[in-house]
């Protein structure tokens, strides 16, 4: 019997619990689901509890987390980005495989070889974006070089957004994952990329205005604005000669220049403390970012100030929100961003009925003796309920279903992987294909 720990029973587990307790049987598995809510992890794990159960764990206690780790074979860490170190550290002295949706942090590679030495294995960036966009990306270019082809550009893009039929907002956006990193998208440091040999840097305060219309086939227009650093995959991908490589995030058309207000006014900062009374209203929110003028109006200084169109599509997004009425903030000493974030959490939630979009979109720019080509990849996935999210659902079960090849031996690799050989994407997408994840190609003319 092989024991699988999950480390977080947040909104992207709901998927990865549920498939791990269906197939436990038949893969002899035993599922401990671990949160610092055991009430949350005990409802996850309701409809399997002869294969699983929730227990509770503060997962900054390092003994107790220790302790657990240690009872297990495999462990999957959902917890958040900046929580892995401490619990992939753990898996190491204590020998035990760990799979993560998250970036490879850089503290991570310098230990690639202790994994390998003990035979174990770190599978990394499993989930989504990054995880689908890795192995979908790659068995596509696998094909391309195939066949003889020379990749002249390639793009990838993602967004989590809100499904057609949900989407009752004039932002066209509603929260499936964690709503903090939507305040905070873009920042720490410049996103960077290659155009036509050139590269690229994007600051934060020019990433929402630097934006590229997409057209996807069937799901509409997105604005794209770059994501981190896109030269990073260049070896990985092995497009060390590519002239262009941009990966970024998508949002539905005219999303980016609404947010890039509150990025010019300084609302998503979440560096200090705003000296704000609870009882202090949005309206005064917005006032403490703009120049002072008495007898003006907050609405009218942050129009003359961004240089808004009083009736325009910022101004309607903006005056959705709230934010020049009464509604108090209902929180003091709180950062710019966190802010931000009470008002938006309960204007952008998922309604008992709403169902969320992913969105994913690759463009493949290639020649093949000397005659230029053009694919485009798109997927589409809507979110089945509020607790099977389309998030959850592309974020879960590629993790899920990469449980099954670590256990299974079915990788020869060890050490700090990525899943970008055939090993791992290709069992991966043709079981994602049967749950109705799959992307759509189209060629296009270059």
């Amino acid at each position: 019997m092989r024991k699988i720990l999950i480390l977080g029973a947040g909104r992207s587990a709901s998927s990865l619990i549920h498939y791990l307790i269906t197939h436990a049987d038949q893969q002899e598995w035993r599922v401990t689901v671990a949160d610092k809510d055991p009430a949350q992890a005990q409802r996850l794990v309701h409809e399997g509890p002869t294969v699983a159960n929730g227990v509770a764990l503060d997962a900054t206690d390092a003994q107790a987390r220790a302790t657990l780790i240690a009872q297990h074979d495999l462990v999957i860490s959902m917890l958040p980005a900046f929580m892995h170190m401490d619990v992939l550290k753990d898996c190491l002295a204590l020998g035990k495989h760990v799979i993560t949706p998250s970036y490879v942090p850089d503290a991570l590679w310098p230990m690639d070889a202790d994994f390998r030495a003990k035979g174990l294995i770190v599978l990394n960036e499993m989930g989504l974006d990054p995880g689908i966009d890795h192995m979908s990306a790659m068995r596509i270019l696998d094909r391309i070089r195939a066949e003889g082809g020379r990749m002249e550009a390639f793009e990838s893009h993602c967004g989590g957004l809100v499904a057609p039929e949900s989407d009752d907002n004039p932002w066209g956006y509603k929260f499936s994952w964690n709503p903090r990193n939507v305040i905070l998208a873009g920042q720490g440091g410049a996103a960077k990329y290659i155009r036509d040999g050139q590269v690229k840097y994007i600051p934060y305060h020019r990433l929402f205005t630097d934006t590229v219309r997409i057209n996807v086939h069937g799901l509409g227009e997105f604005d794209a604005y770059a994501n981190r650093d896109s030269l990073k995959y260049r070896k990985a991908y092995g497009l060390d000669d590519i002239p262009t490589l941009l990966r970024g995030t998508l949002r539905k058309a005219g999303y980016c220049e609404a947010w890039n207000a509150f990025v010019q006014l300084g609302c998503t900062d979440d560096g200090y403390a705003m000296e704000l009374p609870a009882t202090a209203t949005y309206n005064d929110y917005i006032d403490s970012f703009l120049p002072h003028a008495a007898g003006r109006d907050t609405r009218t200084m942050l129009m003359e100030t961004l240089g808004l169109d009083p009736k325009g599509a910022v101004m309607q997004k903006l005056d959705w929100l709230g934010l020049f009425g009464n509604n108090a903030i209902g929180a003091a000493g709180l950062s710019p961003a966190a802010t931000l974030q009470r008002l938006l959490e309960a204007k952008w939630k998922l309604g008992p009925d709403d169902k969320d979009l992913v969105v994913m979109w690759h463009r493949f720019r290639y020649s093949i003796e000397g005659q230029h080509q053009e694919l485009q990849a798109s997927l589409g996935v809507i979110g089945q309920d509020q607790t099977h999210t389309a998030m959850a659902r592309t974020v879960g079960l590629p993790i899920a279903m990469a449980c099954k090849l670590v256990l299974n031996n079915k990788l020869d690799d060890r050490g700090v992987l990525l899943p970008l050989k055939p090993t791992i994407y290709n069992p991966i997408l043709d079981e994602l294909e049967k749950h109705g994840i799959a992307f759509r190609e189209e060629e296009v003319e270059a």
